[in-house]
């Protein structure tokens, strides 16, 4: 079996309303409003935020569309953008895993719904990105999970047929996409849980203790 990680919240740490909590703290002053503007700004990932995932829309023009949907001058959500990528910090649970899996010597992948900034961001700052054989970031295909489009094009171009594929994504929409694109899969909520499922599910690699 060849495993396939998503990156936010399964890889990296992904918490937007923390995130907004931390940028707009005028806005976001509790639990409550600060996912009121996780939804506004990130529209479930759909929207103009889909559309930045998707690699169609720049930073400076999802920047626009968003000052002008919600009403937040332009510096406050410039500074969303800007503290993402610190949110983006790597889970060393997950990480450990990867290393483990890595041990086995099989090539592994990823597959992310990823606005272009800051995939570089990550491939620039986390040597272990580069521990992946391959891996299909969103915007550079401008393909979105859960569209099927975009697992045929990941399995083609891993060159790993369907049913030899484990994906680990943390977003129930994108396991059952995966699935009927005839990959294997396990809804991620922790690195525990995972290799737990994994190894019952009998896909563990046999060289890793």
């Amino acid at each position: 079996m060849r495993f396939v990680f998503d990156f936010g919240s399964v890889l990296f740490r992904w918490r937007p309303n923390l995130l907004m909590q931390r940028t707009l703290p005028r806005h976001a002053v509790d639990e409550a409003s600060a996912m009121h503007w996780v939804a506004q700004v990130f529209q479930a990932y759909g929207g103009d935020w889909g559309e930045f995932d998707r690699g169609t829309l720049s930073a400076a023009e999802v920047r626009e569309r968003i000052v002008a949907r919600t009403g937040l001058a332009a510096d406050e959500v410039q500074r969303v953008m800007d503290e993402i990528p610190h949110e983006l910090a790597p889970i060393p649970e997950t990480v450990d895993l990867l290393a483990r899996l890595r041990q086995a010597g099989d090539p592994m992948y990823y597959l992310s719904n990823m606005p272009a900034p800051y995939a570089d961001h990550l491939e620039r700052e986390h040597d272990f990105v580069g521990w992946f054989a391959d891996g299909v970031f969103s915007a550079r295909v401008q393909l979105i999970k859960p569209e099927p489009a975009i697992f045929e094009l990941s399995a083609r171009q891993f060159g790993v047929a369907p049913e030899r594929l484990v994906f680990l994504d943390d977003n129930a929409h994108n396991i059952e996409a995966a699935r009927a694109a005839g990959w294997r899969a396990v809804q991620f909520h922790d690195a525990v849980q995972a290799e737990r499922e994994l190894r019952q599910a009998g896909w563990w690699p046999s060289a890793v203790a």
